[in-house]
C-alpha cells in the first residue's frame, strides 16, 4: 500500500501540480484547500506525511503544525512546510512549531 501524503494549499493551482507530482511516484495523495480542512482530514485517517503550505486563510500552516504536533498520532510523522516565505526567521518559527523541513517556492521538483 503506498504511503499517504496530505498536500495542503489554499491555490487550487499548487496543489494540483504538488499531488500530480507525488501520485507520479507512487504516493496517495489526499488534498486541503486549507488549514482547517487538513485538521478534519487528519483527525479522520492515518497520514505518512503533510506538506503545507505557510500563507493560508483560516489556519495557516505554523498553526496547523502545531495542532498536528499536538495529536499523539502525528508526533513523528514528517511536516514540510512549501511557501514563498524564505526568511531565517520563518523557517525558525517552523523549526519551533515542530516541522520536519522547510522548501521554499518555487521548487525543484525533483527534490519534493
Amino acid at each position: 500500500m503506498p504511503s499517504t501524503i496530505l498536500a495542503v494549499d489554499d491555490s487550487p493551482s499548487m496543489r494540483e501540480m504538488i499531488a500530480f507530482l507525488l501520485r507520479s511516484a507512487g504516493y496517495e495523495v489526499v488534498e486541503a484547500c486549507d488549514g482547517e480542512q487538513a485538521l478534519k482530514i487528519a483527525k479522520s485517517r492515518q497520514l505518512d506525511m503533510i506538506l503545507t503550505d505557510q500563507n493560508m486563510p483560516k489556519v495557516d500552516g505554523l498553526a496547523l503544525v502545531s495542532e498536528l504536533r499536538a495529536m499523539s498520532a502525528y508526533r513523528d510523522t514528517p511536516i514540510v512546510i512549501l511557501s514563498t516565505e524564505a526568511s531565517a526567521e520563518m523557517k525558525q518559527k517552523g523549526r519551533e512549531a515542530g516541522a520536519t523541513a522547510w522548501i521554499s517556492k518555487p521548487f525543484d521538483p525533483d527534490k519534493l
